[in-house]
């Protein structure tokens, strides 16, 4: 093994036993700390933590599974290996029960221990990988807390609302799922979500982007394999599926795995079991498939890259995320929702959007999607002189289509009541953009009759407001709550009192 970093403990009261495992681990790069006593090993299971822990069950002081049982208390991620004899290894079954590892008996194979201390130390790392994970995903969940978020995924489109309503009515179960998507969209967050919602979130969650592996290893990180099985391999390797068991297992970029490796995947599928690189010995496949890409399965099928028995093979659920364009609703929340980690990160308290910067924004086709649009946010709140983010540095911006949309290329009478004069958002601030228009509103009424007044123009003004509002956030209420300055349930009223359909 030859890692660096590494601590083990090894706790008995026979020094010939202590001095060999000792040796031995000191051998495979361990820093090694030794107990001849079951209170002493507490002493610095308390003071210390380490990666392994070797124990005999016949200690003087301790009963062996009491020992077991209040190190678990003291350092739950830390593996505990069982040496004893062979007069005690039902005991040592027993002690498989209360959180051990596994066991050994004497006299000891130290090659066949020593391969069970790498997998515990494997096994130690991917469960403090997943109680990060945990970790991570209660923070999202405490701080999402409104409608228009869902286990950590931001969005409070229909679209959004559908794929929300398929995670709750699938995570439970241990149906493949295949996430669709363009890059950036955020099918590892949906990932996170099925995951942390099924049955299966204590256990691991490992990811892999097939990508990213080198083609001639990928084989053996998928599967693992076995000391001697090619060069290089000079230890037994878990593999990614074994790594998994119990837990979940997300394929990224699916259509990516070598032609001739998806075979083998589907056959893991199928049968629940697999082998490691070298070795005839059958492996349980106990874990929930996730798997993703960016590209169209079908195009895939046609060009050779995937094959067909497999996609319907991980296609028992289909998750499609819409691009960030056909959602544009979901902008404002997205972009509010980075500003908020951004500037707590780059200490900027009073970091906040102007209007033109959300007309840009949902003026933008944003072909990164969400990710384009995060590390946008970011830029935006380094770069800010003030707090006031008026524009984003992406490419574009509000062209003179979009300006026109916004306006409807309407004509204005001027101010001044002598002619009509075009204005469009590109040439007027807010202000005077309000200036303008109420302007124009107020010389295009007529002279109210003698003793008489004209109707509360107000109400009028209001209702167009909204509808205008609702229509270009195509209905969606907390969108255009956002888009106007208002709290949601204002908007409520108004809608309600002007009877207005959404």
């Amino acid at each position: 093994m030859h890692s660096m970093g590494l601590k083990a403990l090894v706790i008995d009261d026979d020094t010939v036993t202590l001095d060999l495992l000792s040796f031995q681990l000191k051998d495979e790069g361990f820093e090694t700390a030794t107990a001849v006593s079951g209170v002493k090993g507490l002493d610095h299971i308390k003071t210390d933590e380490f990666d392994v822990i070797l124990t005999d069950l016949n200690l003087p002081d301790i009963n062996g599974i009491d020992l077991i049982k209040q190190a678990k208390l003291i350092s739950p991620d830390t593996e505990i290996i069982i040496i004893t004899g062979y007069d005690r290894a039902e005991k040592a079954i027993e002690a498989t029960r209360v959180g051990a590892f596994g066991y050994r008996v004497k006299p000891l194979n130290l090659e066949d221990l020593m391969l069970d201390v790498r997998n515990a130390v494997e096994s130690k790392r991917q469960a403090v990988i997943n109680r990060k994970q945990a970790a991570e995903i209660k923070e999202l969940r405490t701080k999402l807390t409104s409608r228009n978020s869902y286990e950590g995924i931001i969005g409070g489109s229909r679209a959004m609302q559908n794929i929300y309503e398929i995670i709750e009515n699938v995570a439970e179960s241990d149906a493949n799922i295949l996430i669709l998507g363009e890059s950036g969209t955020g099918k590892e967050v949906i990932a996170n979500a099925i995951h942390y919602k099924s049955h299966r979130s204590d256990e691991a969650f490992v990811k892999v982007n097939c990508s990213a592996l080198p083609k001639e290893l990928i084989e053996s990180q998928l599967f693992g394999h076995v000391k001697g099985a090619f060069t290089g391999a000079n230890a037994d390797k878990i593999g990614f599926i074994g790594q998994s068991n119990r837990g979940s297992l997300m394929l990224d970029e699916i259509g990516e795995m070598p032609i001739d490796l998806q075979p083998k995947l589907l056959r893991v599928l199928q049968e629940k079991v697999y082998y490691r690189v070298g070795s005839d010995r059958p492996q349980d496949a106990d874990f929930r498939l996730i798997a993703a890409t960016n590209r169209d399965p079908f195009e895939a099928i046609q060009e050779g890259n995937l094959r067909e028995d497999l996609y319907y093979r991980i296609n028992t659920i289909e998750i499609r995320i819409p691009p960030l364009r056909e959602r544009t609703e979901d902008i404002p929340m997205l972009a509010e929702h980075f500003l908020r980690i951004y500037s707590e990160k780059y200490r900027r308290p009073d970091a906040e959007f102007s209007q033109s910067a959300y007309d840009q924004m949902l003026h933008y086709s944003w072909r990164g999607n969400v990710r384009e649009l995060q590390n946008a946010v970011e830029r935006a709140v380094l770069l800010s002189k003030s707090g006031r983010i008026t524009a984003l540095d992406i490419p574009g911006g509000i062209g003179a289509e979009a300006e026109e949309a916004m306006i409807g290329g309407q004509t204005y009478p001027a101010t001044n009541g002598n002619g009509a004069a075009h204005f469009s958002r590109a040439q007027l601030g807010p202000e005077d953009l309000m200036r303008e228009a109420g302007a124009a509103i107020v010389e295009s009424l007529p002279d109210p009759e003698d003793g008489k007044s004209n109707d509360d123009i107000f109400e009028g003004i209001e209702r167009e407001v909204v509808t205008a509002a609702l229509k270009r956030t195509k209905g969606n209420k907390q969108a255009a709550a956002n888009l106007l300055g208002l709290y949601r349930p204002r908007l409520y009223g108004m809608i309600k009192r002007h009877g207005l359909e959404v």
